[in-house]
């Protein structure tokens, strides 16, 4: 699961980064208001944690252009101020679910699995994802073949770029996507950490004896074909 946390105070940002990424979540962290904006709107992510009080731009006004801009990312709203018109605000704005500083981690995590099993009734999310004769178990750690009845194992990465691939079968992904999706905004990877990893799933894909494959579309990206 992929958030995006927006946050001015460093040090409360860092530590909340590092206890999210110690519970699996991957987490990019923006430190104002208009840098936060310009990621949520790039629509990658599964949730995000925004602070209200921020410089350049509220968390309220990074709220309303979202919805405007008819991106449905769940929100958690954190404020120091504990006032109920805030929450009223936020919540009327569009926002899932509002927490109120100083609060407790493990309430923050509890939140965003409550989002996450939301997300998958309202959505009726089936349990796996597929395309062609493929197809990934919601949770698990192996690709399926259902033309071979093989499977085999998918390490982290492995797992992320190929659930990507998946959820938009058929549809040309670029590497800029696949890196903001699997890797982050803030990261070193370049572009041949994608290629190394298409090369990866090719090779496992080929193990599976799938019809389905990884096509390179020149220029563009991959695509599932």
């Amino acid at each position: 699961m992929r958030l995006l946390l927006v946050e001015d105070e460093e040090g409360f940002a860092e530590a909340l980064c590092t206890s999210l990424k110690m519970e699996h979540y991957i987490v990019d962290w923006a430190a104002d208001g208009e840098e936060g904006l310009d990621q949520a709107l790039s629509d990658v992510y599964d949730a995000v944690i925004l602070d209200i009080m921020l410089p350049k731009m509220s968390g309220l006004e990074i709220l309303k252009e979202m919805r405007n801009q008819d991106i449905h990312t769940p929100v958690i709203m954190l404020t120091a101020k504990s006032e109920l018109n805030d929450k009223i605000t936020g919540l009327d704005m569009g926002a899932d679910d509002y927490l109120t500083k100083p609060f407790h981690r493990e309430e923050l995590f509890a939140r965003l699995r409550a989002l996450t099993r939301r997300q998958t009734t309202d959505a009726e999310a089936p349990s796996e994802v597929a395309y062609g004769d493929i197809y990934m178990q919601q949770g698990g750690n192996e690709l399926y073949c259902r033309s071979s009845g093989s499977s085999i194992a998918l390490n982290g990465k492995e797992y992320q770029l190929m659930e990507y691939l998946l959820r938009n079968g058929g549809q040309i992904i670029s590497r800029e996507q696949i890196i903001e999706k699997v890797w982050g905004y803030d990261t070193d990877a370049e572009y041949n950490n994608v290629e190394v990893y298409i090369s990866f799933l090719r090779k496992k894909l080929t193990f599976l004896k799938a019809g389905t494959s990884i096509q390179t579309v020149r220029k563009l990206g991959y695509k599932l074909q």
